[in-house]
């Protein structure tokens, strides 16, 4: 087994063995060495006392014969002739690799410390090897072991692995197996892809390191049963997959993976649109963790996928709201995005919601991102949102964030709509709103706000002078 990129447990050996006659003479006595170990393992009788013998020189065979089939498949073969023959005292028992720092067990057994620390995480008591319970879970550093090993490595040329520490990057070969298993059982029967799609959605929520299994050719398995058109698909099985894909898109490395394949962007829309509340509400979360990276902002916008944000916006479920808005405001940061999202209907959706009490703060800083747009400002002033927007302002219990951004809208309205100067200098000749924040508001809204006053005041001063 394997951890991930085996930038931990990769082997580089000085010599060079490459030659093909040295090769041809090397891959004979490999095979001569297999006949010999096969012929032992066959007449060894079965007894308490050779027990140990008997598993040493399976694994001797078995390292032999994966070395066979690797040189036969034209792999580096200097690599991994030491990889495959590394005794079998020097492996992991869980990994099966070379250890990097060996630990021992409370019941003796010794293992690399990133997978055995894993295997306890996981919330394991016990010892892979032997079953026993633990009496505790302290990992003693093994130093003559490792010594061993690093003795090992000098006399062949080979340069010891360095430590890994992170368990959160932990691969094993049975990660491995375990997801081509569940991605098989993809492909069966509707109950075999709800029994995988949920374990996958587990697997993938619990275990960082899952999430690095997914790689480009991977994603089409993970998703065809959602990629047959017009077939009815079962509610739970679509939650699980799309929630899957949420859950990989909190891995860095699937960012760009997962926002630069067109299948992903579609079924994550389709979900959007046809899915349950909880599925439609994953949904966009995943398209809001995947338009963290500014490449997938431009992709996503341009996908279609504003419309269906806005109206799980718009339908109101306290679920789906949040992530929805989350998703609008990241997909917004990029200019174009706004234009698109703006004749969507976005203003009236977002108006409508901050008047109702719903996600003030959040579709506040939506509202402030939109009203760089022209179309955006034209909408607020038409909508009668001014008056409201003052409101917020004066009102003791709003959050200084939300005055900003109210702030920051009507700074935009006031330079872009001449209309709107004699509304805001009669509420502010009224209640002296603006020049309240001008005093008390955070630095960009005293900002904000002393820019709208000496606007409307040189307003004043021309009217007079003319």
């Amino acid at each position: 087994m394997m951890a991930k990129t085996n930038k931990g447990l990769s082997l580089s050996h000085h010599n060079n063995h490459n030659d093909d006659n040295d090769d041809d003479e090397t891959v004979s006595e490999l095979k001569e060495k297999l006949r010999g170990l096969v012929k032992t393992i066959v007449e060894q009788k079965k007894s308490d006392s050779n027990y140990t013998i008997q598993q040493t020189t399976t694994d001797e065979a078995i390292a032999t014969l994966q070395l066979l089939n690797h040189f036969n498949q034209n792999s580096s073969f200097s690599n991994q002739f030491h990889q495959f023959l590394v005794p079998p005292h020097f492996r992991c028992p869980i990994s099966t690799q070379l250890m990097t720092d060996p630990v021992i067990l409370s019941t003796g057994q010794t293992y690399d410390r990133l997978f055995i620390q894993r295997w306890l995480n996981e919330g394991h008591r016990t010892c892979p090897q032997t079953q026993q319970v633990l009496t505790h879970t302290i990992l003693t550093p093994n130093y003559l072991v490792r010594d061993m090993i690093a003795q090992w490595c000098r006399e062949r040329g080979i340069e010891l692995p360095k430590l890994v520490r992170d368990t959160d990057e932990v691969v094993t070969n049975a990660d491995r197996d375990h997801l081509n298993s569940l991605l098989h059982k993809l492909s069966l029967s509707v109950s075999d892809q709800k029994e995988a799609a949920k374990e996958l959605r587990n697997l993938t929520k619990r275990m960082p390191s899952f999430r690095t299994l997914f790689s480009a050719d991977v994603i089409p398995q993970l998703l065809s049963p959602l990629s047959t058109r017009n077939a009815f698909i079962h509610p739970d099985l679509h939650e699980d997959l799309i929630t899957t894909v949420l859950n990989l898109s909190i891995h860095d490395d699937n960012k760009k993976v997962f926002g630069e394949d067109p299948n992903v962007i579609s079924l994550l829309i389709d979900a959007l649109e046809t899915g349950t509340i909880q599925t439609r509400s994953n949904a966009a979360a995943a398209i809001f963790t995947l338009s963290a990276l500014d490449s997938n902002k431009h992709i996503i916008g341009k996908s279609g996928v504003m419309k269906h944000l806005l109206d799980l916006l718009d339908e109101g479920n306290p679920l789906a709201m949040k992530d929805a808005a989350s998703a609008i405001f990241n997909l917004c940061v990029v200019h174009e995005n706004k234009g698109r999202t703006v004749k969507d209907g976005a203003v009236q959706v977002i108006l409508k919601k901050i008047m109702d009490n719903i996600l003030v703060d959040e579709l506040l800083a939506i509202l402030a991102l939109l009203s760089s747009h022209p179309l955006a400002v034209e909408e607020i002033g038409d909508l009668g949102a001014v008056p409201y927007l003052l409101s917020i302002i004066r009102e003791t219990a709003a959050s200084e964030r939300s005055k900003e951004n109210c702030v920051a809208i009507l700074y935009t309205v006031c330079y872009s709509d001449r209309t709107k100067w004699k509304e805001i200098r009669e509420e502010e000749k009224a209640n002296g709103t603006l020049s309240n924040l001008a005093k008390c508001g955070t630095s960009r809204a005293k900002r904000k706000a002393n820019g709208i006053l000496g606007r409307l005041n040189r307003s004043i001063y021309l009217t007079h002078t003319a």
